[in-house]
């Protein structure tokens, strides 16, 4: 403990904006600091987050990141670490591809808690999904708890038979932020008017570049709405790895004209108001925070039925099978935007409350999560 309060470590790749920095953010900002406090564990270069953290009075340290060569020097780092840090109460690690080798490494240094937290639902093919699973083999044993954020995250990090013994904390967010208020909607029309869409059709995307989002499907469906709607335009809000390959794409597709890329944003809540209708192919999601954000902002979505039904609260979702044409996601996407028009969306706040009522709000869940914490470091720090 710090000055009496209890030392919370966040271990994440970064704090750029993202679906779990942003959750990690959403609670932060609310979280009792004159009894918590979190610190962060990173390993990646300076994110968009971290001027807030530091404002907030948490600190952030780095380690080198794991590369599977580098095996032993990551745990030597990490042995280190730990060491020099007997401040820290409970180690909450969200890069579940490593914490079977952080979190034994922090147990070993007299840490009393260590958790797991799973926010993926998957890994992507190939090598590198291979080693990623590899990686997290016998994670449960390995932490004092476990945590997910769907019962699918749980399976696909811990194993089916231990999803029982996962408690399933939904990511929730500052709901209130995204509800179809008068300043949303003049922001969202601010938005229309400063990317040149003030009369198009506007087919919306959030989330990162990445193989988990789909976005060569996205791109297709889209194609098809032009088909039925030649003053479509698709705007995906959002950043990653993977954006050149679909910027090439984009180009071999002819739509260059077509498409805005707005890259990351720290406040997407005019963007849903600037969007008629949001399209969301993904492979895998853990529970996905921008289908929260949509339904909080009134906004219609077409989904893929590999995502979480956890999510789903409102009728402004419609889930479809991957397997189903691009033509006929399409035209589900009309039909949503139809059935919950843009020009409707200040009479939505209705989803906004069915939203919270379901655990959504972070206000809520952060009471739950002060007490967690308080809980196990009773039950697993009688000695310390």
């Amino acid at each position: 403990m710090t000055d009496g309060r209890i030392v919370v470590l966040q271990v994440i790749g970064g704090m750029s904006i993202g679906g779990a920095e942003s959750r990690i953010m959403d609670i932060l900002r609310v979280l009792d600091k004159d009894r918590f406090r979190y610190d962060f564990l990173l390993n990646e270069p300076p994110g968009q987050y971290e001027e807030e953290v530091r404002s907030l009075g948490c600190n952030i340290y780095r380690t080198v990141k794991y590369k599977v060569y580098n095996k032993g020097r990551y745990l030597s780092e990490m042995k280190a670490f730990f060491a020099a840090h007997p401040e820290i109460d409970i180690v909450q690690g969200h890069s579940t591809n490593t914490a079977a080798l952080y979190l034994p490494a922090a147990k070993a240094a007299g840490i009393p808690v260590t958790i797991a937290h799973a926010r993926s639902a998957g890994v992507e093919p190939g090598i590198a999904g291979w080693l990623k699973k590899r990686t997290r083999r016998g994670l449960f044993e390995k932490a004092d708890v476990c945590l997910a954020c769907s019962r699918e995250a749980a399976a696909a990090v811990f194993g089916s038979a231990h999803v029982k013994d996962v408690r399933i904390i939904p990511n929730a967010i500052k709901a209130d932020r995204f509800v179809p208020d008068e300043e949303h909607i003049k922001s969202g029309i601010a938005l229309r008017k400063e990317l040149g869409l003030d009369s198009a059709f506007v087919v919306g995307h959030v989330g990162r570049f990445h193989y988990a989002k789909n976005h060569e499907f996205l791109l297709k469906v889209f194609s098809g709405i032009l088909k039925k709607k030649t003053d479509a335009r698709l705007l995906i809000v959002g950043d990653g790895e993977d954006r050149p390959r679909i910027e090439a794409l984009i180009r071999d597709m002819d739509l260059t004209d077509k498409v805005i890329l707005a890259g990351m944003q720290k406040d997407t809540a005019g963007y849903y108001q600037a969007m008629d209708v949001l399209v969301f192919p993904s492979f895998y999601e853990g529970l996905p925070g921008t289908l929260v954000e949509a339904q909080c902002a009134g906004l219609a979505c077409v989904v893929s039925d590999k995502v979480t039904r956890d999510v789903d609260i409102t009728p402004l979702l419609k889930y479809l099978p991957l397997e189903k044409s691009a033509e006929e996601w399409a035209q589900t996407a009309l039909e949503m935007s139809d059935r919950y028009p843009l020009k409707d969306r200040s009479a939505m706040y209705k989803y906004c409350d069915m939203m919270m009522e379901a655990g959504f709000d972070v206000k809520r869940q952060v009471k739950d999560l002060e007490r967690m914490y308080e809980e196990l470091l009773y039950e697993y720090g009688k000695d310390r």
